[in-house]
């Protein structure tokens, strides 16, 4: 097992129709005002820009994201992610009901060298912080669209 590999799957029930949300999720610099835990982001171009975060633990990650897909008829938003993760994370967004579920689907490699260093016995805490941090989008993303 590689203790530094990490596949992340989010579901999140929204208020709002999946076109919605679709246009949210591309707006990748509005990230920071609804998702506490995105603390940065910088276009670099149409297409990539880079992303700090920061959760409960203290230390922040950042990447840079380069687009390889955005299809709005499917409602799918994928970016390849290099940096302190490596990897890549897809938004899936479906109609459901009167509103939407987004599907987040994540496969990233640890590269921060701290965190390499730590990944057998932080595991756990790495990916029950990376669950808060989704659980905190989901809540802000929904405000978002209903203020919206």
């Amino acid at each position: 097992m590689d203790w530094n590999h990490y596949r992340f799957r989010s579901l999140w029930a929204l208020p709002a129709p999946a076109p919605a949300v679709c246009r949210a999720l591309q707006r990748i610099e509005d990230y920071p005002r609804w998702w506490p835990q995105v603390r940065e982001v910088t276009r670099l171009g149409g297409t990539s820009g880079t992303i700090r975060i920061r959760s409960v633990l203290p230390f922040d990650l950042t990447s840079t994201m380069r687009e390889r897909r955005r299809d709005p008829a499917a409602g799918v938003l994928e970016v390849a992610l290099s940096g302190d993760i490596d990897g890549w994370a897809r938004w899936t967004v479906t109609p459901r009901g009167s509103g939407s579920l987004a599907r987040y689907d994540q496969e990233v490699d640890v590269r921060k060298p701290l965190l390499r260093r730590l990944a057998v016995p932080g595991r756990p805490l790495f990916r029950a912080n990376h669950a808060l941090m989704m659980r905190a989008g989901r809540r802000g993303l929904a405000a978002h669209l209903q203020a919206v």
